[in-house]
C-alpha cells in the first residue's frame, strides 16, 4: 500500500514535488561548493606553510637579529682594486647570512636532547650578491682658444681641460644559497624537493665542493649536471637538479652546510633548526620546553605561521568560513522551510483521502508514516540533484583553478632557507606566492549532503504528518461536496 500512495502522489503532484526537491537540491550544492572550495583554500595554505619547513617538521627554532651598533655596517658593500688598463673586467661576490642572527651549532644536539623532540636538524641561510662588470677609463680634451670666463683676472685662460666618455658598467646578480646537513635530508630544507636530473648528496660530502641547484635557477643559468659555477673564488660541480614537489623554492642553491659555512664566514653556525616532535598532538607543549631550555630563541610552529599569511588566500578563506558557511545554513533553513509549507499544503489537499482512509482503520502513525516516506523520497531525489550539482560546481571551480596571492608575513626571523617558503605555486616577489585554487569532495562532504537531505525530508514530513495525523473522518464528510 506504501508504494502505491507514493508512486501516486509523486506521479500526481510532479511540480510540487520538484520544487520540494530543487529547494533542498540547490541547498545542498551550496553546502557542497562552499565545504569544497574551504577544504582547498586549507590544503592550499598547508602547503604554503609545510613547504616553509620542510616534509616532516613541525616548528623551527630561530633567533631575532640584534640592532646594528651604531656605526656599524648597514648593507653590503663591494670593493674593486684599481687597475691602469681602460676596461678592465671585474667581478665580486658578497655573501651575507639572512633568516636570523646565527646560532651555534651545539644548539641543534641541544635541541633534539629536549623532551618530545625525535629530531633536530640545522640549515644556513645565505645570500649571495655578485657584482660583474668593468670600468671605462674617460679621455682628457681640451679645447683651446675658446673664451673662459670667471677665470682668473676675467681673461682668456685658455683650453680648460675636460674629461670625455669613461664610466662603469656592471650587473648585479642576487641569489639564495642554503647550506643542509647531508647526513640527514630528510629534515630540512632539501626534504620538500625530489632530484629529476643528476643525484643529491651522499653522506660523504659533508664538505665537498658539490651543489645541487633548483631546477628554476638551472633553467635561468643554463646549468645541469656536470656545470660549474664560483662563489667567491671557489668553484663548485652541480651535481643535480631540484625539483620541487609543489611550485617553485626560493632557495636557488644547496651546499653542504660546512661549505655555506665557509662562505658565509660562519664556522660552526646555523641560522634554523628544523624540529620534529615525537608526537604531532604534543606540538606545543614541545614548543614551550624548547623555549624554556633554550633561551633567546624564537620557536615558531605551523600555527603560528597560520596567522601571517595574508593577501586573497586569506581574505578568500575567511569568507569561505563565515559568509559562505552562513549564506549556506540560510539557504539551506529556506529551503526545508519551503519544503515543510509545501508538504503542509498538499496534505490539505488530500484532507478527504487521508479522513477515507482513517474512517477505514488506519490508524494515525500509520497516516503519519505515509506522509513523512513521501517527504523522505523527495528528500533523497533533492539530495541526489544537489550531490550531483555541488559535484559540477566543485569540479568547475578545479578545472578554472582561480589563482589567489598568499603573503608571508615576518616572524622575527623565521623562514625556511632564502629567506622565505619554497611553497606551492610561483614566487613572485618577496614573500609573496601565487596558489592556484583547487575544490577537492571528500567522502564526508558527500556524507554530509546525504544527511542533509534525509533531515530534509524529516522536517517537512514530520510536519506534514502532524497535520494529517490531526485529520478526523469527519473532515473528509464535510469536503464532499
Amino acid at each position: 500500500m506504501f508504494g502505491i500512495y507514493l508512486r501516486r502522489e509523486l506521479s500526481r503532484r510532479k511540480k510540487a514535488a520538484l520544487v520540494v526537491a530543487m529547494g533542498l537540491a540547490l541547498g545542498i550544492a551550496l553546502v557542497i561548493t562552499v565545504d569544497s572550495v574551504s577544504a582547498g583554500m586549507t590544503q592550499a595554505q598547508g602547503k604554503v606553510l609545510k613547504s616553509l619547513y620542510g616534509l616532516g617538521t613541525d616548528m623551527t627554532v630561530t633567533k631575532a637579529r640584534s640592532a646594528p651598533k651604531a656605526g656599524g655596517s648597514q648593507g653590503p658593500n663591494f670593493r674593486f682594486d684599481a687597475r691602469s688598463s681602460g676596461e678592465a673586467s671585474q667581478s665580486s661576490d658578497r655573501v651575507m647570512t639572512q633568516g636570523g642572527q646565527a646560532l651555534k651549532s651545539s644548539l641543534v644536539g641541544k635541541v633534539a636532547a629536549q623532551k618530545g623532540v625525535a629530531a633536530a636538524v640545522g640549515a644556513l641561510s645565505l645570500n649571495v650578491t655578485k657584482v660583474d662588470g668593468s670600468f671605462t677609463q674617460g679621455k682628457a680634451t681640451s679645447s683651446a682658444g675658446t673664451q673662459q670666463r670667471g677665470g682668473p683676472g676675467g681673461g682668456d685662460g685658455g683650453g680648460r681641460p675636460q674629461v670625455q666618455g669613461g664610466g662603469a658598467n656592471f650587473d648585479v646578480d642576487s641569489y639564495s644559497v642554503a647550506g643542509v646537513d647531508v647526513t640527514h635530508q630528510t629534515l630540512g630544507p632539501l626534504a620538500t624537493v625530489k632530484i629529476t636530473s643528476g643525484r643529491t648528496f651522499t653522506a660523504a660530502q659533508t664538505n665537498a665542493k658539490a651543489a645541487v641547484v633548483s631546477a628554476s635557477y638551472a633553467k635561468q643559468k643554463k646549468y645541469k649536471a656536470g656545470s660549474t659555477f664560483e662563489i667567491s673564488g671557489t668553484t663548485y660541480t652541480v651535481i643535480g637538479i631540484a625539483t620541487p614537489d609543489s611550485g617553485e623554492s626560493t632557495t636557488d642553491v644547496y651546499l653542504p652546510l660546512k661549505q655555506a659555512q665557509s662562505l658565509g664566514d660562519a664556522k660552526d653556525k646555523v641560522t634554523t633548526i628544523y624540529v620534529k616532535a615525537t608526537d604531532s598532538q604534543q606540538i606545543s607543549a614541545v614548543k614551550k620546553t624548547i623555549q624554556g631550555n633554550v633561551s633567546g630563541t624564537t620557536v615558531t610552529t605551523s600555527a603560528d605561521l597560520a596567522s601571517t599569511v595574508s593577501g586573497s588566500l586569506s581574505t578568500a578563506s575567511d569568507l569561505a568560513s563565515s559568509v559562505g558557511k552562513w549564506l549556506s545554513i540560510a539557504v539551506l533553513a529556506a529551503a526545508f522551510l519551503v519544503a515543510a509549507l509545501l508538504t503542509s499544503s498538499a496534505v490539505s489537499r488530500r484532507v478527504r483521502e487521508f479522513g477515507t482512509l482513517k474512517a477505514l482503520g488506519w490508524p494515525s502513525r500509520r497516516v503519519t508514516r505515509q506522509v513523512v516516506g513521501e517527504s523522505m523520497v523527495n528528500g533523497l531525489i533533492g539530495g541526489g540533484l544537489g550531490i550531483a550539482l555541488g559535484l559540477a560546481a566543485a569540479y568547475a571551480v578545479t578545472a578554472v583553478s582561480p589563482t589567489l596571492t598568499a603573503q608571508l608575513g615576518g616572524t622575527g626571523g623565521t623562514g625556511g632557507p632564502g629567506g622565505g617558503p619554497g611553497g606551492p605555486g610561483r614566487q613572485t616577489a618577496g614573500n609573496t606566492l601565487e596558489i592556484a585554487l583547487s575544490a577537492p569532495v571528500s567522502a564526508t562532504t558527500i556524507a554530509l549532503a546525504v544527511g542533509l537531505a534525509v533531515a530534509g525530508g524529516l522536517v517537512a514530513g514530520a510536519m506534514g504528518g502532524w497535520r494529517a495525523s490531526r485529520m478526523r473522518p469527519a473532515d473528509a464528510l464535510r469536503s464532499v461536496s
